[in-house]
């Protein structure tokens, strides 16, 4: 599926308020880098680039069934956002940052992947 990038660099990404770490993933979710304002750990960004790859992928078979079967265009992928007890993923292609939720702006988060 063809993606859009996010062009803002990991520490202009760092930047945004309540976010702890921001970084890339292969499509097949491998880590391509990371970097962190709290010294996540590099195993816990692998895990996290290898989840999001797997859920980037479960979003491209949803979005091209609901394209061919039900003539609603889903494709290309924009974004995703998992959120769960005090934290949130937000994902661009295959860019993306791990926020404390309390202390983000997601919308503003969102809205700026958006327009990379």
């Amino acid at each position: 599926m063809n993606r859009k990038e996010c062009n803002l660099s990991l520490d202009e990404l760092l930047k945004f308020e309540g976010v702890m770490a921001a970084g890339i993933f292969s499509p097949e979710g491998k880590l391509v880098d990371y970097k962190s304002n709290t010294g996540m750990p590099k195993e816990m960004a692998q895990m996290t680039a290898k989840f999001c790859g797997a859920v980037n992928t479960m979003f491209d078979v949803l979005a091209s069934a609901y394209t061919q079967l039900y003539k609603m265009n889903w494709i290309p992928q924009h974004n995703w956002m998992y959120s769960g007890g005090d934290w949130t993923v937000i994902i661009s292609g295959t860019r993306g940052v791990f926020v404390e939720s309390s202390k983000a702006d997601l919308e503003k988060l969102l809205k700026a992947l958006e327009v990379c």
